[in-house]
């Protein structure tokens, strides 16, 4: 079986497994406790915070650990907008993760706020004049995703969250595909908020982190004791902010290349570059798909297509059949009929977004393991439009 879903998750690093054992065994103690249990416990909570901090360039003060990227953005979007002293009104994009999309929908159906919402162009992309047009005087908030998930467009974050800055809104990111594959420094791109999870880089479900900037008001979604500086209350787990630490560290081989990957992409100025991208192109090219999101300006190890004319789920059941594990979109709106509304967003009829395939997948997979994908492509859409 060869998974090429690694943007739905990933299985966990042995380094991540290595580092909270002891802490789910031994080191168990409650981290506010003042006895050497607890201490224990709090020392390896210092060592998580102070270790995420250095992978994103900032403060260990500033990282709030949470359970993942929907709380993480949750928090981001209701916390910062609930306690901004400027007005009522949000930015977002219509092609954003529905954790971004939900929390905007309850601020406005809750709490009176309205909502602008950017056009992209047909690739997912935001234009720094774009986001001028919908920004306005009492624009509390920006919430645009670094990197989307099922097309895999990357969007300028530092030039966007300089435009929203010169309006006096402050900037969110959900970061949660981008930090799986691309370096981060929070100071650079400018965000006062980026929030991202641990299970699309190789630590448990159930772990995340959320950068807020130093000194910004956010209100609480958790009130209880008063955990990370009163912003997230609930004892924390030590031992996924230990995992979440651990995978992210270029000491972890997988994560290593997974960075050196992101950077030469962005050496590059967005061109992919990838072999494994380029090999599933022309094979999904050659059977009628068509590259959604950018060409270029996208991430790593993500390819996703749409074959008009066919299902995309049924060209799924095809490819597994063949060993072949990928996907038709998020897999956070499975379940659902609808087609994805990242594609009819950009333009797609609903027939279309519901022939999509996206292959995703980590830094350990062969280009021989992505050629036998490229095969299995062809073979899955050849048979599905014989039927």
């Amino acid at each position: 079986m060869i998974l090429l879903d690694a943007a739905a998750t990933t299985p966990v690093r042995r380094s991540a497994l290595e580092a909270a054992w002891p802490y789910l065994t031994g080191v168990f103690g409650n981290p506010s406790s003042v006895h050497e249990p607890g201490l224990a416990a709090a020392r390896g909570l210092t060592a998580a915070r102070e270790g995420v901090a250095e992978f994103l360039g900032c403060r260990p003060a500033e990282v709030i650990f949470t359970s993942g990227g929907t709380e993480g953005a949750n928090l981001c979007i209701k916390g910062l907008a609930l306690a901004s002293p400027r007005g009522r009104h949000l930015v977002t994009t219509r092609i954003e993760h529905e954790a971004v999309l939900e929390s905007v929908a309850y601020l406005k159906r809750a709490h009176g706020f309205t909502v602008g919402y950017v056009e992209t162009d047909a690739t997912g992309l935001v234009s720094a004049d774009a986001l001028r047009s919908a920004l306005h005087p009492d624009t509390a908030l920006v919430s645009i995703g670094w990197a989307n998930n099922e097309v895999g467009t990357v969007q300028d974050i530092t030039e966007l969250a300089s435009v929203a800055h010169e309006f006096g809104a402050l900037f969110h990111t959900d970061a949660v595909q981008a930090v799986a594959a691309l370096p981060v420094d929070v100071r650079a791109l400018g965000v006062d908020a980026l929030s991202f999870s641990g299970h699309k880089l190789g630590a448990p479900k159930g772990s995340g982190a959320v950068f807020a900037r130093a000194g910004l008001p956010l209100e609480p979604l958790l009130h209880g004791g008063g955990q990370e500086r009163g912003r997230r209350s609930g004892t924390e787990n030590v031992a996924w902010a230990v995992a979440l630490r651990a995978a992210l560290s270029d000491d972890d081989p997988v994560a290593r290349r997974t960075r050196d990957a992101g950077r030469a992409v962005l050496a590059r100025g967005g061109s992919d570059g990838d072999d494994g991208f380029e090999t599933l192109l022309r094979s999904s090219s050659a059977m009628g798909g068509v590259l959604t999101g950018h060409p270029t300006q996208r991430l790593p190890r993500h390819a996703s297509f749409v074959f008009p004319g066919i299902n995309g789920e049924t060209v799924l059941l095809e490819l597994e059949r063949r060993g072949i594990v990928a996907s038709a979109g998020s897999a956070c709106a499975a379940g659902r009929t609808e087609p994805s509304h990242v594609l009819l967003a950009l333009g797609y009829t609903p027939d279309e977004a519901s022939a999509a395939l996206r292959f995703t997948w980590t830094a350990d997979i062969t280009a021989e393991q992505l050629r036998e994908a490229s095969v299995a492509l062809a073979e899955s859409v050849a048979a599905v439009r014989r039927q």
